[in-house]
């Protein structure tokens, strides 16, 4: 892992406000922008009140209506598949019900296979989001993949390589990311765009045991 440095501007996903009903993005968001929101108080109290909902057809709900998301496939005119405006060139793979999210949260931000951009903790607090930067890998015939050909590609490999089964939903393009609060969060240094102070000692020193 290197150290933090001032990139270009990264590729742009569509950020909307709560509840999952909306379905229009009210403004572009970079995965700097995502993981201030991840750091900030702003998703704290609906996060810590998820997660003392045990039903889980309430736990939906409540998700559902009290938490902002993100397309991170791209930028949408709407959260369909067809009103795709921009690929951003990113995925995200989510991880449910595990023993340790927060060790997985480590461990993929220094993934030696694929570019981590962002990982972190889900709303429930037992799974993770895993939002990787796509490699540039063509078919045989030379033709580009799909977004379902990379989500079965990293599908495959996080259940080779850490031993746990992805999210199927995921395949779709459109696919919704809610935000909630994780101080805890991993943002890789190479997406910072301006002056922001990031510490990643934490995710450095832990790699290397």
């Amino acid at each position: 892992m290197n150290e933090p440095r001032t990139m270009p501007p990264s590729p742009r996903m569509s950020f909307f406000r709560r509840p999952i009903m909306n379905t229009l993005p009210c403004r572009e968001a970079s995965p700097e922008d995502i993981f201030k929101y991840l750091i900030s108080d702003y998703a704290k109290a609906a996060t810590e009140e998820l997660r003392t909902i045990s039903d889980p057809k309430a736990r939906s709900r409540y998700k559902a209506a009290n938490f902002d998301y993100i397309t991170p496939a791209g930028l949408f005119k709407s959260r369909k598949e067809t009103d795709l405006i921009l690929p951003s060139g990113y995925i995200v793979i989510d991880f449910d019900h595990l023993q340790d999210p927060s060790g997985l949260v480590i461990r993929l931000a220094s993934d030696e296979h694929f570019e981590t951009v962002l990982a972190f903790r889900s709303p429930s607090g037992d799974g993770v989001k895993w939002i990787v930067s796509l490699p540039d890998i063509p078919k045989t015939d030379g033709t580009p993949l799909t977004h379902g050909d990379y989500f079965t590609m990293l599908s495959n490999y996080s259940l080779k390589y850490y031993g746990i089964q992805a999210d199927p939903s995921g395949k779709d393009i459109c696919r919704a990311c809610f935000l909630p609060y994780d101080p805890e969060a991993f943002l890789n240094p190479f997406y910072i765009e301006d002056n922001f102070d990031y510490d990643i000692t934490r995710f450095l020193s832990t790699a290397a045991r």
